[in-house]
C-alpha cells in the first residue's frame, strides 16, 4: 500500500491499482524506484510514517481516490469547475475519465463561469473612468486636472461635483423642452423665437464649457475621442454652431436670407437646418452619464444583443408568414385593405406586437382565425426574452449602484 497524506487526511491505495494509470502523478509515484524522483512528485515525505504528503485540497481528492478504486471520475454539482479542473490537472487525470453526464455538466459550468468573468471584465471597463484618478500623477498640471476631472466625471467626489451633475441634467431637460416648445404654433412669433434662441444659446454655452473641461482634464486625447459619452457630448453642441455657420454663409446678402427663410420648407439649406436642429434630440442621451438606470439599460442591450437580434428575426418571420396568410384568405373580399402582401405587413406587425391599432381588420371568419393565431404568437414571442432581459438588467443595475455608493 502507498500511504498518501493530502492536506492532513490519510489515504491508502494499492500500488498495483495506481500502476494501471502510469501517466498520473500517483501512478508515477507507485512505479518510480528512485527516491529522488519520488520526492519531486510530492511536497514532503514523512520517513517515520512512510507517508507522501501533498498540500492539496483533501475534499476534492476524495473524488481522485474514488477514481483509482472504480476507474470513473465523478463530478458533483456544487463544485467550482475551475478549482476541480485545476486539481485533476495537478494529479494528472484527464476529464475524459468522467462520465458523459458529468463532463457535460462541468463544461457547461466552465462556459457559464467564462461568460460571467467576461461580463465582469466589461462591467469594470464600464466603470473604469470612475477609478482612474491616479492617472494624473506626475503629469503637467496633474493636481489641477485631477480636480477638474473629479468635478466633471465623479459626482460623488464632492458637493460641487454633485451640483454640476444636477446642472448638466437640468440643462439637458431645458434644451429638450425648448426644442419641443419651438415647434408650437404660439411660440413661432418674434418674442417666442427670441426666448427660444436665448435659451438655446445658454444651453450651448454650458454644454461647450462642460465639454472643454472634460477635454482639458483628460489624460489621453485619443481615449477621450474614443469614449462614447464624449461623442454624445460633441453631438449635443455641434448643431448649435453648425446652425450659426449655415445662417451666416452670406451675411452680405440679407435679402437673400430673408427669402431663404420664407421658403425654408422647400429650400435645400432650410432642410439641412431642420435636420441639424433635429440632432439636438440626441442631447437626451447625456442623461445616461449621470443615470445609473440608463447605463445599466445600455449595458444590458450590449450584452443581450444576440437575444434581441433573435427576437427581431422571429418578428420578421412572423410578419412575412402571417401577412401572406391573411392576404391569401382576404384578397377576394370586396373593398379589402389586404390587396397585396406588402400592404398586409403593417397589419401583421401591429398584431404581432399586440398593439392592434384596428385601422386594418380582417372581414372573413378564416381571416379572424389567422388574426387570432397571429396575436397569440405575438404574445408568446414577446414574453420569451422579457425575463432574461429583466434579470440581467437588475443584476447590472445593482452592481453599478453598489459601485457608485462605494465611491
Amino acid at each position: 500500500l502507498l500511504n498518501i497524506n493530502v492536506g492532513g487526511k490519510l489515504f491508502q491505495i494499492a500500488c498495483k491499482v495506481l500502476a494501471q494509470y502510469p501517466v498520473t502523478r500517483l501512478g508515477k509515484l507507485a512505479l518510480y524506484t528512485d527516491p529522488a524522483k519520488k520526492l519531486q512528485l510530492c511536497d514532503d515525505y514523512l520517513v517515520q510514517k512512510n507517508e507522501y504528503f501533498f498540500d492539496r485540497d483533501p475534499s476534492i481528492f476524495h473524488y481522485i481516490f474514488h477514481f483509482y478504486r472504480s476507474g470513473v471520475l465523478w463530478v458533483m454539482d456544487e463544485m467550482c469547475p475551475s478549482n476541480f479542473v485545476e486539481e485533476i490537472e495537478y494529479w494528472g487525470i484527464h476529464l475524459k475519465y468522467s462520465q458523459r453526464c458529468c463532463r457535460i455538466l462541468i463544461e457547461e459550468k466552465q462556459d457559464e463561469l467564462s461568460e460571467y468573468l467576461k461580463i465582469e471584465k466589461e462591467l469594470e471597463a464600464e466603470l473604469e473612468p470612475l477609478e482612474s484618478g491616479a492617472q494624473f500623477d506626475g503629469k503637467f498640471l496633474g493636481g489641477f486636472r485631477k480636480m477638474v476631472w473629479n468635478l466633471i466625471e465623479n459626482p460623488y467626489s464632492s458637493v460641487p461635483a454633485k451640483i454640476i451633475a444636477v446642472m448638466s441634467s437640468f440643462f439637458v431637460l431645458i434644451s429638450i423642452v425648448g426644442m419641443t416648445l419651438s415647434t408650437v404654433e404660439e411660440m413661432k412669433n418674434k418674442t417666442g423665437k427670441m426666448w427660444m434662441e436665448q435659451m438655446e444659446m445658454i444651453c450651448a454655452i454650458f454644454f461647450t464649457s462642460e465639454y472643454l473641461m472634460r477635454l482639458i482634464s483628460s489624460s489621453s486625447f485619443k481615449n477621450f475621442l474614443r469614449a462614447a459619452f464624449n461623442a454624445i457630448d460633441l453631438v449635443a453642441i455641434l448643431p448649435f454652431y453648425i446652425q450659426i455657420l449655415f445662417e451666416n454663409l452670406d451675411e452680405g446678402d440679407m435679402h437673400y436670407h430673408e427669402e431663404l427663410h420664407k421658403v425654408e420648407n422647400v429650400s435645400k439649406l432650410g432642410k439641412v437646418l431642420k435636420l441639424i436642429k433635429l440632432m439636438r434630440i440626441f442631447r437626451i442621451l447625456k442623461l445616461a452619464r449621470h443615470s445609473t438606470g440608463l447605463r445599466a439599460f445600455s449595458f444590458t442591450m450590449r450584452q443581450c444583443y444576440q437575444q434581441v437580434c433573435c427576437l427581431l428575426l422571429f418578428i420578421a418571420m412572423g410578419v412575412f408568414t402571417f401577412s401572406a396568410l391573411i392576404h391569401s384568405v382576404e384578397h377576394d373580399v370586396p373593398g379589402t385593405d389586404f390587396t397585396s402582401i406588402p400592404y398586409a405587413w403593417w397589419w401583421a406587425a401591429v398584431s404581432l406586437s399586440t398593439v392592434g391599432y384596428g385601422d386594418t381588420v380582417p372581414d372573413t371568419i378564416l381571416g379572424r382565425m389567422v388574426a387570432f393565431v397571429c396575436i397569440s404568437f405575438g404574445i408568446i414571442l414577446n414574453g420569451m426574452p422579457i425575463s432574461i432581459l429583466y434579470n440581467k438588467f437588475s443584476d447590472y443595475y445593482a452592481k453599478l449602484k453598489a459601485h457608485e455608493l462605494s465611491q
